[in-house]
């Protein structure tokens, strides 16, 4: 029997910001599919509204791959379809599923099992930072979260300051929203003057800010960057 097809399908960034995020591929996409594994159901579910779904909402399958939906059962669940010749879809709560997202491991038991991957064009937070940050575009690492531990944060930050200047190598991470003025406190109190950090804040929001600025001049301001969410780039 033929396997289905997984398309990886990205979900807007921001609310106001669904219009723009969407392709005509896209669209044609999700109303050839009445199948599909989503971080998040509610969220996956409003998406496919706004992006002009004709299939009745009570005839899709869904499959959550959330946190406590991963804690307790089998991802190879999630392939049934796939495995009888169905195509499904895989959406991460927010941007490309896959990226920064759990969605990773569905992707590699899809490869693991023959099943042909195709990713769709949308929003990227990581890509749009540095597309907007104006640091190296050649060599880039995303290094996802910083640790917790204070003492281990700060020499974690040492190291990827040293990094991105040893290797001309752009430095992304990020945080969760409620804890983004503690990094960047920590990144002012941390970094040499001279280094350049770029914030990317509520990408694609009719609210985002983009700014690249050395430590010294960031120490100058006052931003307030709480609850939003945010990309950080060093160089």
């Amino acid at each position: 029997m033929e396997k289905g097809t997984l398309f990886l399908i990205p979900v807007p960034l921001s609310e106001q910001a669904s219009a723009k995020s969407y392709t005509s591929y896209l669209v044609e996409t999700i109303n050839s599919l009445d199948e599909y594994i989503v971080e998040n159901e509610k969220t996956a579910r409003k998406f496919l509204k706004q992006a002009g779904l004709k299939i009745p909402q009570q005839d899709l399958i869904i499959y959550d791959y959330g946190k406590h939906a991963r804690e307790k059962g089998n991802i190879k669940d999630f392939f049934t379809g796939l495995l009888s010749g169905k195509n499904v879809g895989l959406m991460s709560e927010a941007g490309c599923p896959g990226v920064a997202d759990p969605g990773a491991d569905i992707v590699a038991e899809a490869h693991r099992i023959g099943i042909k991957v195709v990713p769709l064009v949308g929003p990227s937070s990581i890509l749009l930072a540095l597309m907007s940050s104006g640091f190296s575009g050649q060599k880039f690492a995303f290094q996802g979260y910083l640790p917790i531990d204070k003492t281990d944060r700060t020499k974690r930050i040492k190291e990827l300051e040293l990094q991105a200047s040893k290797e001309n190598q752009t430095q992304i991470f990020i945080e969760t929203p409620f804890r983004n003025n503690q990094l960047l406190a920590e990144l002012l109190k941390t970094c040499k003057g001279q280094t350049k950090l770029c914030i990317a804040c509520d990408l694609t929001d009719e609210h985002e800010f983009i700014k690249t600025m050395t430590v010294e001049q960031w120490k100058k301001r006052s931003d307030d960057f709480h609850k939003r969410p945010a990309i950080f780039l060093m160089y």
